[in-house]
């Protein structure tokens, strides 16, 4: 599933592609969303924002399309009405003069006027953003130790985007080891210093990732690793999807678990008990 770096990346071309022109079409697969479509056309769009995992089209006329990737969802951006070759499913177009913005695969889209974004069931409960600028690493560890979250096990609160939204599955070990910090305990367990780490990992390896297109390791490090031929699966994390082989920091072998369904990977060494 594509987590809150790729959805923002995504946000950017997207919004290059249509934000300030007047839609030509807009089209929906779903029959309940068709009656929306003449409402939508020859509209500017004004904004095109990630919210987490979700994305918001905005439409001068108070109007939005609310779409959320799911696992499979996948934004592309062509040249107007140029239609990729794909076995995909087109679930969203909209086009102007110049481009053509087309959400293929994704099942979970909604059109909604501005007055009920805020009751929207996946928007109402989103926690704080990691990629606003705004969003400070003292208010993240506020957060982690807050009553509703500090007596929760980190590898199911780091995915719930009602904590802090824009974590994903890979972000959740890379932070637990930039943090290290063993994926089994909960914030009450881990001391202060531990807290800071994890608040402070959870910013700064979200925003890296963002800036890099998806690198989480030392940056210096994927450069070195880079250089030497290793392929950018090997040089992009520090532990995600590298079970088995050497820990960058200490040399233990990297370990796989699978929790509620979701691969996780830690070192037993540096992220000891």
């Amino acid at each position: 599933m594509p987590e809150g770096p790729e959805i923002q990346l995504a946000a950017d071309a997207v919004a290059a592609a249509i934000v300030g022109r007047p839609t030509t079409a807009v089209s929906f697969a779903f029959d309940a969303l068709k009656k929306y479509e003449e409402l939508l056309t020859g509209v500017v769009v004004t904004a095109v924002q990630a919210r987490g995992k979700a994305m918001l089209t905005r439409f001068a006329n108070g109007w939005n399309i609310y779409s959320h990737n799911q696992l499979y969802g996948q934004w592309v951006v062509r040249d107007a009405y140029d239609f990729p070759e794909t076995n995909r499913q087109l679930r969203l177009a909209i086009h102007n003069e110049a481009k053509s913005a087309l959400l293929y695969s994704a099942s979970d889209i909604a059109v909604l006027p501005d007055g009920e974004l805020d009751s929207h069931p996946f928007l109402s409960r989103l926690g704080p953003n990691l990629l606003d600028k705004s969003v400070t690493g003292p208010q993240v560890a506020e957060r982690l130790m807050a009553d509703e979250f500090k007596r929760r096990r980190l590898t199911s609160l780091l995915l719930d985007q009602g904590s802090l939204a824009g974590l994903g599955n890979y972000l959740r070990s890379e932070v637990l080891f930039e943090a290290r910090v063993h994926p089994d305990l909960r914030p009450v367990d881990c001391t202060a210093e531990q807290i800071v780490a994890l608040a402070e990992a959870a910013v700064s390896l979200t925003r890296q990732s963002y800036r890099t297109k998806g690198i989480t390791n030392n940056l210096a490090l994927a450069q070195k690793l880079k250089d030497a031929g290793q392929s950018y699966r090997e040089y992009r994390f520090w532990v995600f999807d590298r079970d088995g082989r050497s820990c960058y920091n200490c040399g233990t072998p990297i370990i796989k678990d699978t929790i509620g369904g979701r691969r996780l990977y830690y070192c037993p060494t540096c992220q000891s008990k």
